[in-house]
């Protein structure tokens, strides 16, 4: 039966599979930390940053005009970078097949790489809280990172939102006993309202009519994603694949009579 690389804890007695245990750890350690790394915007409330959590951006932390920007896109791009090597390690050793699997692996990398691109592609200033900045993003004056960042932006949401069912369901359906298998749906379900949360402020905004606490949806989208992955890494790294069982020795074939007593 086809499996996909997530912890098989209703095997316990499965025989390990070193090289497998050791693919497993690798990807739960990128896939772990690069999630770490994507979650540093959590520290702003040490920082003097003098962005408002509630209603900015988070990717307003990493602007060029901000003291801090370039702890900001460093954990980003360093984030990206983790990320995609997980996805492909996955793909290229712990993937047996599963077409759900795939696609979310494939989904990961796509983060990974969009993260990394989004990181080099920061805002020049801050639109939320600057009113020169955004009337000259309204007017098309800002440099055209502002527009890239966006789309990359948006790639690496769509991304997620692919990786996350994807996985979900090929936990449920290969290891249904798995952490992914049991909190993967509603991590999902409430990853999507927030994320809907998210482009209504968005859209409110740019339509002036209010932020709709923008900075608080975004930042309840990112967070339900972290836990996500935090799940998928623990998942990963309890996964567990028996190794190959020795073939059964084959069965003795009685003689007949006649023959038993010739070879006598």
């Amino acid at each position: 039966m086809t499996t996909a690389p997530f912890d098989r804890s209703d095997r316990k007695d499965d025989h390990l599979n070193p090289g497998d245990r050791r693919d497993s750890l690798g990807v739960a350690l990128l896939v772990g930390l690069g999630i770490v790394a994507y979650s540093a915007w959590g520290v702003e409330v040490l920082l003097p940053t003098g962005l408002a959590p509630g209603r900015t951006y988070v990717s307003e932390l990493a602007a060029q005009d901000q003291p801090f920007g370039g702890l900001f896109r460093t954990t980003d791009l360093v984030a990206g970078v983790l990320m995609c090597a997980g996805g492909l390690w996955a793909l290229l050793r712990l993937s047996t097949g599963d077409r759900w699997g795939t696609v979310g692996w494939t989904a990961v990398v796509l983060f990974g790489v969009a993260t990394a691109v989004d990181s080099r592609l920061p805002l020049s200033c801050t639109p939320t809280v600057d009113r020169l900045c955004a009337q000259r993003e309204h007017a098309g004056l800002v440099p055209v990172t502002h527009t890239a960042h966006a789309t990359s932006s948006a790639l690496a949401v769509c991304a997620v939102l692919v990786a996350m069912p994807a996985l979900t369901h090929a936990a449920r359906r290969h290891a249904p006993a798995s952490t992914l298998a049991r909190l993967g749906r509603p991590l999902v379900a409430l990853e999507l309202g927030a994320t809907a949360w998210t482009l209504a402020a968005v859209a409110a905004l740019e339509a002036g009519q209010g932020n709709w606490s923008l900075g608080i949806a975004q930042r309840l989208q990112l967070a339900l994603m972290a836990a996500w992955f935090g799940t998928l890494a623990l998942s990963v790294l309890r996964h567990r694949r028996p190794a190959p069982e020795p073939p059964a020795p084959a069965a003795r074939t009685p003689l007949a009579p006649e023959t038993e007593r010739a070879a006598r």
